[in-house]
C-alpha cells in the first residue's frame, strides 16, 4: 500500500500531557506526517510549547486535561469535552502518548466513533513502579481501564521494550496481534555527533539529564557522587533537568538546591542544546527503576559517550552490560559508585564502550527506523483512499 495514497486527506490527532513531549519527542514524527500529506492536529494540556508547535505549520489544541486529578466529576467533564472536540474534527485516526493520554484518548474516540486508534505506552509510569499506598490501590483500576480502552480491531498498542510486551501479554490487556514493538520516539542522530579527541579529562563530568523524579534514580545518583568525591575523586557531577510538579514521584527543588550547596552536584535547571551538553562531558548515567526507551540515553550514545544505567526494563535495550556500556542494579548507589569509578580507572574502557554505544544507537534507534515503524501502523488500520479504493475500516 502506498503510503501517499493512504495519507491523502486524512486528519490524524496526536494527543499526549504535555506540549513540551510533543515538541521534544515527536517533532520529527509531526514533520513526517505533515510531509507525507496528512492533517495533523496536536492536543495537550497549555503551555510554552504551544506556539513553537504552531510555528511548525500544524494545528495545535489546548486542552484541560488535569494529570494528577483523581476527582471523577472533573475527569468525566474532561472526557466529554474531548468527545465533543473530536467529533467537531472528524479525524480517521488518534494516537495517544503515555497512559492517561492513552486511555482518555481511546475512549474519547469510542464515544466519537473515531475509525482508529494507536497508543503509545513508554513505560508503564507511576501506578505502576511505585510502591506506595496510592500506586497499589489504583494499580487494578487502571489496569481495567487500559484493557476497555485499548481493546478492539480498530486499535493497536506500541510498546517500547520487550519487558512492556510481556507485561501486557501476561495481564492479558491486549490481543498479541494488536501490539508492536518499536523502540522509542527515535533521536535524530545526525544532530548528536561524536566529539572530536580524547575524553575524560581531569575532572571527569559525569552528567544525568532526566526529569527530577525519584524514580528516575536521582537518590542513588547523589548518594553515588557523596561516596566518590569523599573518596578523593576528582570528578564533577551534573544534573540536567527540571521537577515535574505533574507527578507524584517529583523532587523538591529545595532538596535539589541542598545538595549543590552541599557540594554534591551541579544543577543545570533545563538545556535545550543537548548536543552542546553532551559534547561537553564524559560519562552520561541513567540509574531508573523502569523506563520505556530512555531517549536521553540514546542521544549520549549517538554521542559515543560511555553509559551507565540500570539492568531494567528499557534501559538494558539500550545498553548491554561490557559491550556499549555498564548496567547495575536499579536502587544500588554502591553499584553506580563502582561503575563510575571502573570508567574514571580505565579511559580506554570508556572510550571503547562509547565508540560501541554510537554504532548501535545509528542502527537500531535512528529516528527515521521510528517514523517508519510508526507510520506503517498508521497504514495498517487506515482505509485506502485515492484511485476509487476503499477498504472497510476497522470495527472499533
Amino acid at each position: 500500500m502506498r503510503e501517499g495514497v493512504v495519507a491523502k486527506g486524512c486528519k490524524v490527532v496526536l494527543f499526549a500531557n504535555t506540549d513540551w513531549y510533543l515538541y521534544n519527542f515527536r517533532r520529527s514524527l509531526i514533520l513526517a506526517l505533515q510531509g507525507a500529506g496528512y492533517d495533523v492536529l496536536l492536543v495537550s494540556p497549555p503551555g510554552p510549547y504551544g506556539d513553537m508547535l504552531r510555528a511548525l505549520g500544524v494545528r495545535w489544541q489546548p486542552v484541560p486535561l488535569d494529570r494528577r486529578s483523581l476527582n471523577p466529576l472533573r475527569e468525566l467533564a474532561f472526557l466529554r469535552r474531548f468527545a465533543q472536540l473530536l467529533r467537531a474534527e472528524h479525524p480517521q485516526l488518534i494516537h495517544g502518548f503515555t497512559i492517561k493520554c492513552a486511555v482518555y484518548g481511546s475512549l474519547a474516540a469510542r464515544l466519537a466513533k473515531v475509525p482508529a486508534r494507536v497508543n503509545a505506552v513508554a513505560g508503564l509510569g507511576y501506578v505502576f513502579t511505585s510502591t506506595d499506598t496510592r500506586a497499589r490501590v489504583l494499580r487494578p483500576v487502571v489496569r481495567g481501564l487500559l484493557r476497555l480502552a485499548l481493546g478492539g480491531r480498530a486499535a493497536r498498542l506500541i510498546l517500547q521494550n520487550p519487558d512492556d510486551v510481556a507485561m501486557f501479554e501476561q495481564v492479558n490487556l491486549v490481543d498479541r496481534s494488536r501490539i508492536h514493538l518499536i523502540a522509542g520516539s527515535g533521536v535524530d542522530c545526525s544532530r548528536f555527533q561524536a566529539a572530536s579527541g580524547d575524553r575524560l579529562a581531569e575532572p571527569m563530568k559525569v552528567l544525568l539529564a532526566a526529569r527530577l523524579l525519584w524514580d528516575k534514580g536521582i537518590a542513588e545518583y547523589i548518594e553515588a557522587a557523596r561516596q566518590l568525591l569523599a573518596d578523593g575523586r576528582s570528578i564533577r557531577f551534573l544534573m540536567a533537568g527540571t521537577p515535574d510538579p505533574g507527578n507524584p514521584a517529583a523532587v523538591s527543588p529545595d532538596e535539589v538546591r541542598g545538595w549543590v550547596a552541599e557540594g554534591l552536584v551541579e544543577w543545570l535547571g533545563h538545556v535545550d542544546d543537548m548536543p552542546a551538553l553532551f559534547a561537553s562531558v564524559d560519562v552520561v548515567v541513567l540509574p531508573s527503576y523502569r523506563e520505556g526507551l530512555p531517549k536521553s540515553l540514546i542521544e549520549a550514545a549517538a554521542c559515543a559517550l560511555p553509559l551507565v544505567t540500570t539492568d531494567v526494563p528499557g534501559c538494558r535495550e539500550v545498553v548491554s552490560n561490557g559491550e556499549d556500556g555498564l548496567l547495575v542494579p536499579a536502587r544500588d548507589a554502591q553499584a553506580l559508585a563502582r561503575a563510575i569509578a571502573r570508567l574514571h580507572d580505565d579511559p580506554e574502557l570508556a572510550r571503547g564502550l562509547g565508540r560501541a554505544a554510537r554504532v548501535k544507537a545509528l542502527a537500531e534507534f535512528d529516528e527515521r527506523i521510528v517514523i517508519e515503524k510508526t507510520m506503517a501502523v498508521y497504514r495498517e488500520l487506515l482505509p485506502a483512499r485515492g484511485n476509487h479504493v476503499q477498504g472497510p475500516a476497522p470495527a472499533p
